[in-house]
């Protein structure tokens, strides 16, 4: 195996690999419907990450249409912005919405999925609408969403919609934001995961990779995509074939931890600048060259694997080197789930926090064995192991809050860190 020279920059080539696992996935392309002001904007913004309705690129493709996109988010959604449904204009938008699924259609731009959006507290559809969802069904399967839904009502048009048996894929009913009834009592977001499995059932498998890391409302669907992939990846990588390695050339596995760190990283889909990866980094590799980083993350793992003894002048396994790159992938899937957490809900993120709850994860991590860790690699069931991360994260925030000072040492470990390795 070849080692790392000693120009290798671990945080710049995650950055690199990740970018270009995104370059790599097949885009997914969304109509969005409705009459002006049922709450459009307010769920995109919601549904996707990034704010898309809001700081993506809208360019105009026709009077009716707009194009939403940013570079680095693998989604672009087409807006029937200021749609008014008189008779005449209705034509006229169906005409622009056939022209273009006709033109970008045996392309990658070919466009997948309809959201009709409807305000369920209107509780009614009128017929010009009836029509036009008609239409677009003959040529695009569409979802109607049913926007701002509170309270029997909504259920009630649900059901009504669902009686009409209009063919469509999915009628959902959705709040896209948090709605305040008073001081006391808030009602949450409810049926956005469920919007985001409707659609998932519509794309193309190729664009489903491309759809996870575009929708923001459900981080736990992330969680278990990138828990997967690392499963096979270690599985593949340290399992029949690997050669044990002294541990003077631990250095070897940094460049395939990288790729694991990069994959995952695409996986989820958030705003992570180098600040932020060199944060969780040195949570468990330290801020030394790669040389070092590979000999510190297998050094700190061998002090909590039960029975592995020193490690001075030792091999490692196939079986170790396992363990360690297990654990290091879901310390770091938790960690990303907060951070995806905090940016969805609009939250500051501490990257001292995220350096002190990185290493507290892999330390717990580190300390289960093989069985356990596949277990909780592949099923992920109830939450669980992101609810601990949460509330370990909250825990640290509280202590943040109590304490005079932020802590200096974490101050210095990150300097020091960006000093040795970014340019």
């Amino acid at each position: 195996m070849k080692q790392p020279n000693s120009k290798y920059n671990m945080i710049q080539e995650i950055l690199e690999k990740t970018e270009s696992e995104i370059e790599k996935m097949s885009p997914v392309n969304i109509l969005i419907a409705g009459k002006t002001g049922v709450g459009k904007s307010t769920l995109i913004n919601n549904v996707f990450r990034e704010k898309l309705a809001d700081t993506g690129i809208g360019k105009p493709v026709t009077k009716h249409l707009r194009r939403i996109s940013k570079e680095g988010v693998p989604i672009v959604l087409y807006d029937t912005r200021g749609l008014e449904l008189h008779q005449k204009v209705q034509k006229q938008v169906m005409k622009e919405i056939f022209d273009l699924v006709e033109e970008k259609k045996h392309s990658k731009e070919a466009i997948h999925a309809v959201y009709y959006c409807i305000q369920a507290n209107s509780s009614r559809i009128e017929d010009v609408e009836i029509e036009l969802i008609k239409n677009i069904s003959e040529i695009l399967p569409v979802i109607l969403v049913l926007t701002q839904s509170i309270g029997k009502p909504a259920d009630d048009f649900n059901r009504y919609l669902e009686d009409m048996n209009l063919p469509v894929a999915a009628v959902q009913n959705v709040m896209s934001e948090p709605y305040e009834i008073s001081d006391d009592y808030v009602i949450p977001r409810f049926g956005l995961k469920q919007l985001i499995e409707k659609t998932l059932q519509l794309i193309p498998k190729e664009s489903r990779e491309a759809f996870n890391n575009a929708q923001q409302a459900d981080i736990e669907r992330k969680a278990k995509a990138a828990r997967r992939w690392a499963a096979r990846y270690v599985a593949t990588t340290f399992g029949v074939g690997f050669a044990p390695i002294p541990f003077s050339d631990a250095s070897v596995l940094v460049p395939m931890q990288v790729t694991l760190l990069a994959h995952i990283t695409a996986i989820f889909g958030i705003s992570m600048d180098k600040s932020t990866i060199v944060s969780i980094i040195a949570a468990v590799g330290g801020t030394g060259s790669a040389t070092m980083i590979g000999k510190t993350v297998v050094a700190n793992a061998f002090k909590f694997i039960p029975g592995v003894g020193t490690i001075v002048g030792g091999i490692i396994s196939g079986t170790t080197a396992s363990i360690v790159t297990s654990a290091l992938s879901l310390s770091y899937i938790e960690v990303l789930s907060i951070i995806a957490t905090k940016e969805k809900n609009g939250e500051s993120i501490d990257l001292g926090l995220l350096e002190r709850l990185m290493r507290k994860q892999f330390k717990k991590n580190i300390k289960m064995n093989r069985k356990e860790l596949k277990t909780k690699d592949m099923e992920f069931d109830g939450d669980e192991a992101l609810s601990d991360a949460l509330n370990t994260y909250t825990d640290l925030e509280d202590e943040t809050r109590q304490s005079v000072s932020f802590p200096k040492k974490v101050t210095r470990t990150v300097t020091k860190f960006i000093k040795k390795h970014l340019p």
